[in-house]
């Protein structure tokens, strides 16, 4: 049975790897089509073998999705923070660095994890209901920071509202498949291509440097706010990094280890939830709930040594990796790269949004672009999450 669980780590950590680095590849898309095979070919192993793999993928996922992000301005659902802050560096010559203090971010993550994993189980059962009723009040007073942040308030309010009415558009009334991947991608991920075509952006030699890292900050504000979203509906790692952020004001470098610990603790949280109170909020803890009939404590234990062990893993695959990415990047013509990356997100958001995906993806592209015009952050477009998550508990 060890040797067993081994592959499926090795295995997990292969497939994360794959989905981190392909943009546009989330991994709840790779749970939903778990689930759809668990009832199948997969239902001849064993359960706990499939369990591990889908946490060793996961965490791996976690880690490597911010190299696309930052190297190619290609987001997926809980990257799209990343661009700005990591396309800054990267024109200065330091998207290795920028890479790096993500992936720092993550690994602290997974070791304040590994501590904390069967208290939080109390905590969460405990501070569910009371955080529930609270929480539309706790967005609203988000978005009011973010809008008073700014010079130009009411600049600031209209890209809120904007950004806010399409998400709300796209995530209730049109039904589509995935409808996060084109909303997102439009609003931060080709829009930030678009202007990067237009301004002739070049990529300039790039500095192998190790960061200097200052973690206590950016991970009180990661572990604070990450929690609401492993069991509360419509949230996700950008608004869990909005909150930190607010928690515990970050400069760009800080502010990227707080998206990375943010977005590890989010899929980590999210076990401890799918244990703690039954509730799914990704699609890898959808999977083991579809999969696993018992938790146990063994179970739990399980999880914690695969979290850590794919955890360690993965951060010595991005130190690797995006060492030898970003030597090939700076080599290749970035209008041709960017170009090439808007073509393949078209072909993707058209097989699996199909056509309204591509209306969305367009509009959103359109949205973004006006919305970055004006001049103000772009965690101001996070509205188009946080104003459909306000107005479905408010309504």
């Amino acid at each position: 049975m060890l040797l067993e669980i081994i592959i499926a780590v090795v295995l997990g950590i292969l497939a994360g790897t794959i989905t981190g680095l392909v943009p546009g590849i989330h991994i709840n898309l790779i749970g939903a089509f778990l689930i759809s095979l668990s009832a199948g070919i997969l239902l001849k192993l064993n359960s706990i073998y499939l369990v591990v793999f889908i946490v060793a993928m996961a965490i791996t996922h976690t880690f490597l999705d911010f190299i696309p992000s930052i190297l190619l301005g290609c987001p997926d659902t809980d990257t799209e923070l990343s661009i700005l802050p990591g396309h800054k560096l990267l024109k200065k010559g330091s998207g290795y660095e920028a890479i790096l203090l993500t992936a720092y971010g993550s690994l602290a993550a997974i070791l304040i994890l590994t501590l904390v994993f069967y208290p939080s189980i109390f905590l969460i059962k405990y501070a569910h209901n009371a955080i529930e009723t609270i929480l539309p009040y706790i967005l609203i007073a988000t978005s009011f920071f973010l809008i008073f942040l700014e010079k130009n308030k009411f600049k600031a309010l209209s890209v809120f509202l904007i950004t806010g009415v399409l998400g709300y558009i796209v995530l209730s009334p049109l039904e589509m498949n995935q409808p996060l991947l084109p909303l997102l991608t439009g609003l931060f991920g080709s829009s930030t291509l678009i202007l990067s075509l237009k301004n002739k952006t070049k990529i300039p030699e790039q500095k192998i440097n190790k960061p200097k890292i200052k973690l206590f900050k950016p991970l009180i504000g990661a572990f604070i706010a990450s929690p609401l979203c492993s069991f509360l509906p419509g949230l996700g790692s950008g608004q869990a990094a909005v909150i930190g952020n607010l928690i515990s004001r970050q400069n760009n470098k800080g502010f990227l280890v707080l998206l990375g610990a943010t977005n590890t603790f989010v899929m980590g949280f999210s076990f401890l939830a799918l244990f703690a109170i039954s509730r799914t909020r990704t699609g890898a803890a959808a999977a083991i709930k579809e999969i696993l009939s018992n938790f146990s404590n063994n179970v739990l234990f399980l999880i914690i040594i695969v979290l850590l062990i794919s955890g360690i893993i993965a951060f010595f695959l991005v130190k690797n990796l995006s060492k030898f990415l970003i030597k090939k990047v700076q080599k290749i013509n970035y209008m041709w790269l960017a170009i090439g990356t808007l073509i393949f997100l078209v072909i993707l958001i058209s097989f699996i949004s199909g056509w309204k995906g591509l209306l969305v993806l367009i509009t959103s592209t359109i949205t973004g672009l006006y919305c970055i015009s004006l001049g103000v952050r772009r965690t101001n477009m996070m509205g188009c999450l946080l104003l459909p998550v306000i107005l479905f508990y408010l309504i």
